[in-house]
């Protein structure tokens, strides 16, 4: 019986481990890619209003941590939460989708 309640442990542990590591990502267009390796992601979604019901679009701008400097003024990315690297910035690059103008 003890090593049954050690390996439910074990099983919860992991499974508290995953979703702790979890990623969240978000798929936006870079504004700004002056700075060495570091990206500003605009990322749009669309509410509803509560009592209109009519869609408001609302953005949210994210400084993002790109390595190979591979991003431009206008492509569409795929950003995911990571650790703090910086004072403002805590999201990383994770794939370009598409390479703008």
């Amino acid at each position: 019986m003890a090593t049954e309640s050690t390996e439910k442990t074990k099983a919860q542990q992991q499974t508290q481990a995953a979703t702790q590591t979890a990623a969240h990502s978000l798929q936006g267009n870079v504004i700004k890619a002056g700075a060495d390796k570091t990206i500003t992601v605009l990322i749009e979604r669309k509410i509803k209003h509560p009592l209109y019901k009519k869609y408001i679009r609302r953005s949210t701008k994210v400084h993002a941590h790109d390595e190979k400097n591979e991003c431009r003024v206008g492509d569409n990315v795929v950003v995911e939460t990571c650790r703090p690297l910086s004072k403002t910035k805590s999201w990383r690059l994770l794939e370009v989708v598409s390479k703008g103008a």
